[in-house]
């Protein structure tokens, strides 16, 4: 596990059908591009992945909403999960703008990146919804990774330890004092819930499970299953 990890945080699901192998090489060569644009700055990766992060709960909110108005049916609490997914990748993008000032260049990358993500997971929820949700169970694993490998650099001193921003402390409740140390950790447990819930959707969404829709998936504060 690597260095300043808490046990249980970087669970790896593996590839088991045609779908979650393509989702996992999708991940990967996002995370190969990642690395190579941004090297070690996980400030500035932050904040252009969490823009990019907060589309999938959007679009497969709606497109759930949509599946259940035409079906006429409930939606099993799916919606507001995805829909609540989304805002709270939203809050980690206005967290670390405070954190990492994007530059303009960066600013145009985040249109571009937000705008082709936006259309191909859209494209992908509408073919393969179980595929589109272990996408993203994969991709918060990776999220999951960097903010562990980020929370290595602000201990070793790579990073320094600033101040948490206000809207942080506030949304996470955190204390006053808190710096960045308490911000990544609090922003990776939410990584850490996105990837297990996804993945429990992409489970129920399996052929052979199409008629257990209402299984229990992840929630917080032990709510009742979606």
């Amino acid at each position: 596990m690597t260095a300043g990890a808490s046990p249980g945080l970087e669970p790896h699901y593996a590839p088991q059908r045609l779908g979650d192998r393509l989702a996992l090489g999708l991940v990967k060569l996002l995370r190969f591009f990642a690395d190579a644009f941004f090297a070690r700055r996980y400030g500035h990766r932050a904040v252009v992945l969490e823009t990019v992060a907060a589309v999938p709960g959007m679009v497969a909110g709606s497109l759930q909403h949509l599946r259940a108005l035409r079906r006429m049916e409930s939606d099993r609490g799916w919606i507001r999960t995805l829909i609540d997914e989304a805002e709270n990748e939203r809050m980690h993008l206005m967290s670390f703008i405070q954190v990492a000032r994007p530059t303009q260049f960066e600013r145009l990358l985040i249109l571009v990146a937000q705008g082709i993500f936006y259309n191909f997971f859209f494209l992908l929820y509408l073919v393969s919804a179980r595929t589109a949700h272990r996408f993203v169970g994969y991709l918060e694993e990776e999220a999951v990774y960097s903010y562990t490998e980020y929370l290595a650099g602000v201990d070793d001193g790579t990073y320094r330890n600033v101040a948490a921003p206000g809207i942080a402390i506030d949304y996470w409740k955190l204390a006053p004092d808190a710096c960045l140390r308490e911000l990544i950790i609090a922003v990776r447990a939410d990584e850490a819930h996105h990837r297990d819930v996804n993945h429990a959707y992409a489970d129920v969404l399996a052929p052979s499970r199409q008629h257990q829709l209402s299984d229990r998936v992840p929630r917080r504060g032990g709510d009742e299953p979606a």
